[in-house]
C-alpha cells in the first residue's frame, strides 16, 4: 500500500502556517516532513491560533509556501494522497498553489483525495473528528500539530 498523507494547519482562511506529510511505501512509513510556513503578510486569525497554538512570532522567519513547495511537490507528485477531511487540505493546497501561480494539474494527483473522515463515517464511527477516530483506533495523536495529524491519518488509512 503506497500513499502520502498530508495535513495543513492554517493561519487565516486557506493560508497555511504549517504542513505535515507522511509517505507510506508497502504499508510502512518511510518519510516524514514537517515545516512551518509564513502565511502572506504573516496574518493570523485569533481562532486558528487558539486551535493550533502557532503564532505570527513562530512563522516570522519561516519560508513562504512557494519556498516550501518543492518539498511538498516531491512528496505528492504522482501519488495517492490521503487526508482527514480531504476537501479542506486539498483546497489549502490548491488555493496556495494558485496564489503563487503553481500548476496543480502538474502534480498528477486525483482531483478528490482519499478521505479518512468518509472512510470511518462509512464504518459507522461517530463523530469522525481526527481525535475521535484516533481514540477509537488507539492511535497516539498530538492534535493540530501537522506532522502528528498526518501520521495519524496515515495510520487510520492503513487500518481501514
Amino acid at each position: 500500500m503506497n500513499f502520502t498523507a498530508i495535513d495543513f494547519e492554517t493561519a487565516i482562511g486557506f493560508h497555511p502556517c504549517s504542513v505535515g506529510i507522511v509517505t507510506v511505501e508497502n504499508g510502512i512509513i518511510v518519510d516524514e516532513f514537517v515545516s512551518l510556513i509564513k502565511p502572506p503578510n504573516n496574518l493570523y486569525s485569533p481562532y486558528t491560533i487558539q486551535v493550533h497554538g502557532i503564532y505570527p512570532r513562530d512563522t516570522m522567519n519561516a519560508k513562504s509556501f512557494a519556498q516550501i513547495f518543492p518539498e511538498i511537490r516531491k512528496r505528492l507528485e504522482n501519488r495517492v494522497v490521503v487526508a482527514h477531511n480531504e476537501s479542506f487540505d486539498r483546497n489549502v493546497l490548491a488555493k496556495s498553489m494558485e496564489i503563487y501561480n503553481l500548476d496543480y494539474a502538474a502534480l498528477n494527483i486525483a482531483s478528490r483525495w482519499e478521505c479518512t473522515v468518509k472512510i470511518y463515517k462509512a464504518k459507522g464511527l461517530k463523530p469522525t473528528k481526527l481525535s475521535d477516530c484516533c481514540r477509537e483506533m488507539k492511535i497516539q495523536l498530538n492534535h493540530h500539530e501537522a506532522l502528528s495529524d498526518a501520521r495519524a491519518c496515515a495510520k487510520l488509512y492503513l487500518m481501514r
